[in-house]
C-alpha cells in the first residue's frame, strides 16, 4: 500500500479520454489524449463488496449513472478485482465524471480504469497494468455490451495501443504526431452506433480495410507520414456511422483541407478526430473543424494533444470525503 493511500485511507487516480478504433482499427486500436478526464477515489472498507458513495460532475450523462456496483463500470471492475485477489475487504468509491457519456471519448471506460488504478495503490501487492487489463474489460462491458479494449488499453498504457482479448501491445508513436479531437454538443451511445454495423460486409471492403490497417501500422513503425496517411482510411465503419453525426462530412473535409494525414470518427462518435504532422497544423485545423460543426448548428469543444497521450496515474488523495 502506498504512503499516500495510508495517510487518509483514500487513493485517487485519473484516467484520460481516449479515441477508440482510430478509424482503421475497429475494436482493436486506440490512443489517449491530453484533454478531459475522469477522477475516481477509492478506500478500503470493512464490508465484503463495493459501494459507490456518490457520482459527481456536470457533464452530460453523469447524473444518470447507476450507484449499484454491478451496473456501474467502475463498480463492476472493482468487484471482479476483489474476487480475483480474494480480498478480505471491500471498497468505497467516489466518481468525479469529467468525460461526457455518449461522446466517443471513452466516457464509460475512464471510470473503471481510474477506479482500478486507485484501488491498486491500496493493495499490499499491487498488480501490473497488464494484470489490471482484464478487470478493465469487465467494467467496460457493462456499458458497451462487449469486451473490447480499444479505450481502456490506451488509458492504462498511454499513447497508441493495440488491444487484444487477452493483452495490450503498445505501438511506437512519432513525437511529431499531433491530434485534434472535436466534440460537438451531440450524444451518440455506443449501443446505438453498433446497431448500424450488423449487416454483412463485402469481401472487397474487408480486404481494403486490411490493406489500410497494414499501411497504418507500418507507417507508425517507420515514422512514415505518407504511409500513416494512406492507411488512416476507414471503409467499413465510418460510411455506416457518419450519417448518425450531423455535420460529420463537413468537419472531416475541414480537417483534410487543413493538412490532416487522416480523419475519422472518434470511437462510436459523435466526436471527430484528425492526425497532423505538427502542432501548428493541428491547432489551425481545430478551429476549422469547430466552425464546420457550428455551420451545422452545433457548438463544440476542441482538444489538442500529442498522439502519444498520457496514461492513467495516481493523484494526491486530498480533500476526499465520504
Amino acid at each position: 500500500m502506498s504512503e499516500a493511500a495510508r495517510s487518509d485511507g483514500w487513493s485517487r487516480a485519473f484516467a484520460p479520454a481516449s479515441v477508440g478504433n482510430i478509424g482503421v482499427g475497429f475494436d482493436l486500436l486506440g490512443f489517449s489524449i491530453d484533454g478531459p478526464r475522469d477522477v475516481v477515489s477509492v478506500r478500503r472498507s470493512g464490508g465484503d463488496g463495493v459501494r459507490i458513495l456518490r457520482i459527481e460532475g456536470d457533464v452530460p450523462g453523469a447524473r444518470d449513472l447507476p450507484l449499484e456496483a454491478e451496473a456501474n463500470t467502475a463498480g463492476r471492475a472493482l468487484l471482479e478485482l476483489r474476487q480475483a485477489i480474494g480480498a478480505g475487504f471491500g471498497f468505497d468509491v467516489v466518481i468525479e465524471k469529467g468525460i461526457a457519456l455518449g461522446s466517443g471519448l471513452g466516457g464509460s471506460a475512464a471510470s473503471c480504469v481510474a477506479a482500478l488504478v486507485a484501488a491498486n495503490a491500496l493493495l499490499e501487492r499491487p498488480l501490473s497494468r497488464d494484470e489490471l487489463y482484464r478487470f478493465a474489460l469487465d467494467g467496460e462491458s457493462v456499458s458497451s455490451g462487449s469486451r473490447h479494449g480499444d479505450n481502456v488499453a490506451p488509458m492504462l498504457l498511454g499513447g497508441v495501443v493495440m488491444a487484444l482479448e487477452d493483452r495490450m501491445i503498445p505501438l511506437p508513436v512519432p513525437d511529431w504526431l499531433w491530434s485534434v479531437v472535436v466534440h460537438p454538443d451531440q450524444v451518440l451511445h455506443t449501443r446505438r452506433a453498433r446497431e448500424v454495423l450488423q449487416a454483412p460486409y463485402s469481401l472487397h471492403d474487408a480486404v481494403a480495410q486490411s490493406r489500410h490497417l497494414a499501411l497504418f501500422l507500418t507507417g507508425l513503425q517507420r515514422e512514415d507520414r505518407r504511409l500513416i496517411g494512406e492507411g488512416l482510411r476507414d471503409v467499413l465503419v465510418e460510411p455506416r456511422r457518419s450519417s448518425l453525426i450531423p455535420g460529420f462530412d463537413a468537419v472531416k473535409a475541414a480537417a483534410l483541407d487543413s493538412g490532416a494525414l487522416g480523419a475519422s470518427i472518434s470511437g462510436a462518435g459523435p466526436s471527430v478526430f484528425a492526425w497532423f504532422e505538427s502542432r501548428d497544423l493541428a491547432d489551425a485545423a481545430g478551429h476549422a473543424m469547430q466552425q464546420a460543426f457550428a455551420n451545422a448548428g452545433f457548438a463544440s469543444r476542441c482538444y489538442l494533444s500529442p498522439v502519444a497521450g498520457p496514461r492513467s496515474e495516481s493523484l494526491p488523495a486530498t480533500g476526499v470525503s465520504a
